[in-house]
């Protein structure tokens, strides 16, 4: 009895440990509520310690450069690693007729939506007349038209990788993922053999930057609190206006996407109240959601309520959610004339061709990335030439932007496997898909 109740061996023990649960405890409530709504509250805490404290906020600015430098630090290797293992995993059995005319028409909506983000961004001028403050130089001079596309084809990939010249790096990356895959469907048992290791590396590679993106995200918050606190200290509320003109011009962009979706549905006799109709529920869910994976299953079953067979759906659909963004093609379009016209830079034809190139290309290797809109956007920016520092006000409205996108990304995948179902005859009728859907139930 004397040493079960020995305070001198058992009491602080019980202490010590419910100390480092409750640690714990805030750590996990930290990292497991929404990073979205970090980003949120970030943005409306940096604007009111902005508008208190004023131009001596400027003190807190490395907290938001080491934000900027993390995220570029990030760009080159994840493109290269995610690329190669997308490339890699593509039987090129299934580059078919189908496959062909779903990635097409993926690449199609893709190139229309960055175009789209683009025009609007040029036409209305989000973030023009708020200066933001130097980080760093300005882009350099952009080379002639051909000199860009030669560049696409780097004499040592090396080099590529440390001058950071993107489109040179999806190059190389998709030749040699396409290479692997080759291999990976050989009937030659050697060539398959040599392949599945680089496949596994590859497929390392991307879950190691993942766990390294999901890290900086989650640092990201206190770097988009330091530099917009630092932006509205400097510049007061004149650089409220510009954010909420850069939402209200994506939002835009949107809705005329949706318009785009309609025409496209039309050109192919494709009744729109009925696509609609059923697609009005995976709309909704990825708006709350802000997931295209998440909402599979729910466009899943409105493709069967359209009557698409489940050989076409069980395809185009899953691809969609892994390389279809329209909606943050969208977004990185009209946030990269935010980002200039913040910077003073003018873009000139040959940048925005690039950027156009680089937001549709990038897509297929960050979708299924945290914080995909973020990348693709530090992606474009960087091809650009453009200074990182305004980034982080795109950051800290991206909790409106990207319920919008994704809505328009789940959007566009079920526009265009219902597109290609019409094309190969691949939809059913009405009375028998109910049929179906009743003996399921």
């Amino acid at each position: 009895m004397v040493q079960a109740s020995d305070p001198g061996s058992t009491q602080p023990e019980p202490d010590s440990s419910r100390t480092d649960r409750t640690e714990k405890t805030w750590w996990q409530r930290y990292i497991g509520f929404p990073l979205i709504w970090k980003f949120a509250i970030a943005l409306v805490l940096g604007v009111i310690a902005g508008l208190i404290v004023g131009p001596p906020i400027a003190t807190i600015q490395p907290l938001g450069d080491l934000f900027l430098r993390l995220l570029q630090m990030l760009v080159i290797p994840l493109v290269l690693v995610t690329l190669i293992s997308g490339a890699a995993s593509a039987a090129p059995s299934s580059l078919g007729r189908v496959g062909g005319k779903v990635f097409g028409f993926y690449l199609l909506t893709s190139v229309i939506a960055i175009s789209l983000g683009l025009g609007l961004g040029l036409l209305i001028g989000p973030g023009t007349g708020l200066d933001m403050p130097s980080t760093g130089e300005g882009p350099e001079k952009a080379p002639p038209l051909i000199e860009t596309f030669l560049n696409i084809f780097p004499e040592n990939i090396f080099q590529a990788l440390a001058d950071g010249n993107v489109l040179a790096v999806i190059f190389v990356a998709v030749i040699i993922g396409f290479a692997v895959g080759t291999m990976a469907y050989s009937e030659d048992a050697r060539l398959r053999d040599l392949a599945e290791p680089v496949k596994k590396l590859a497929d390392a590679g991307c879950e190691v930057m993942f766990t390294i993106v999901r890290g900086v995200l989650e640092y990201g918050p206190i770097g988009v609190f330091a530099l917009i606190a630092v932006v509205v200290g400097e510049t007061g509320t004149d650089s409220l206006l510009p954010m909420l003109n850069l939402t209200g011009t994506v939002y835009l962009g949107i809705a005329l996407m949706i318009v785009a979706y309609s025409l496209f549905l039309l050109a192919f006799k494709v009744n729109i109240a009925r696509f609609f109709g059923a697609a009005k529920d995976p709309m909704l869910t990825a708006y709350v959601t802000r997931s295209s994976s998440g909402t599979l299953p729910v466009t899943m079953r409105a493709a069967e309520k359209l009557g698409i067979r489940e050989g076409t759906y069980g395809f185009s659909l899953p691809l969609g959610a892994t390389i279809n963004m329209d909606g943050t093609a969208l977004y990185v379009g009209v946030s990269t004339i935010f980002v200039a016209n913040v910077s003073g830079v003018d873009l000139g034809f040959v940048q925005l061709l690039e950027a156009v190139a680089v937001g549709v290309l990038a897509s297929i290797g960050t979708a299924g990335v945290p914080g995909a809109g973020l990348i693709m956007l530090s992606l474009v920016i960087s091809q650009a030439g453009l200074p990182f520092a305004a980034v982080a006000l795109v950051a800290g409205v991206d909790a409106l932007l990207d319920m919008a996108r994704t809505m328009c990304n789940v959007t566009g995948d079920l526009a265009v496997t219902r597109v290609v179902a019409q094309t190969e005859e691949q939809v059913e009728e009405s009375s028998r898909v109910r049929k179906r859907s009743r003996s399921r139930r």
